[in-house]
């Protein structure tokens, strides 16, 4: 059977003007894991990366520890959601400056407060009462990740292929495989690691879930500040 590797994205940069770079403890985490990869010698044939910044930063990482590392493809299919509008479609005063982001510092703890109020938001854009309100509605967001999916499983002639992309991608494929509902579907996502590998085994006709959220690669340091999810 061949097998995909689905990475999500090393640590980005909460709280900063530019969201979408990866923090310094996002490039660690994704060298980390190429490090690791390069020890194991893993085989890669095919490596995707959707195309936003965090995506390619990861992989370009992932890539300085693996000088036979195939070309680098670009494959939007595996963008992550708006999150801006998802959460704008919640909250329309977040509109203005700093609303937000006053609101969460107010907090004793600020990443968790995001979190509340962003599994909330997400919760609205899922329950399918207001998908003409969004950019991209969440049934035409999942229809897009698994479309890009099948283009990898259609094709087994690459044996490994790692993908490079987000924690919604990610969930939305794990919820294809597995059949899962919505309400599991964003449960499994808040789980899912910076630089974390979930990994999916296929062939003409069928389709599994090996393993998922794996990040031994962080674990092996020995250093719990190497872990991190937002």
């Amino acid at each position: 059977m061949a097998q995909l590797l689905l990475v999500r994205h090393g640590q980005a940069s909460f709280g900063a003007s530019d969201y979408d770079k990866l923090s310094d403890l996002g490039v660690e985490q994704s060298r980390t894991l190429g490090q690791f990869w390069a020890r194991c010698d893993l085989p890669i044939d095919n490596m995707i990366a959707g195309s936003m910044r965090r995506h390619r930063e990861t992989a370009e990482a992932v890539c300085e520890a693996l000088p036979d590392a195939p070309p680098l493809q670009i494959d939007a299919g595996f963008n992550e959601y708006d999150f801006q509008d998802v959460m704008l479609r919640y909250r329309p005063d977040f509109a203005e400056g700093g609303v937000m982001r006053r609101l969460v510092a107010e907090k004793s703890n600020p990443k968790l407060a995001f979190q509340e109020l962003f599994s909330r938001a997400t919760a609205r854009w899922m329950n399918g009462e207001s998908d003409d309100e969004y950019e991209e509605c969440w049934p035409v967001f999942r229809d897009r990740v698994v479309a890009a999916l099948q283009r990898i499983l259609d094709d087994d002639s690459k044996r490994l292929t790692a993908v490079f992309t987000s924690g919604g991608p990610i969930g939305t494929a794990i919820q294809w495989v597995l059949g899962l509902d919505n309400l599991q579907m964003q449960s499994l996502n808040w789980v899912i690691a910076n630089s974390s590998v979930t990994a999916v085994l296929y062939r003409p006709g069928q389709v599994s879930l090996s393993y998922f959220n794996n990040f031994a690669h962080l674990q092996q340091t020995g250093d719990r500040s190497f872990i991190s999810y937002r």
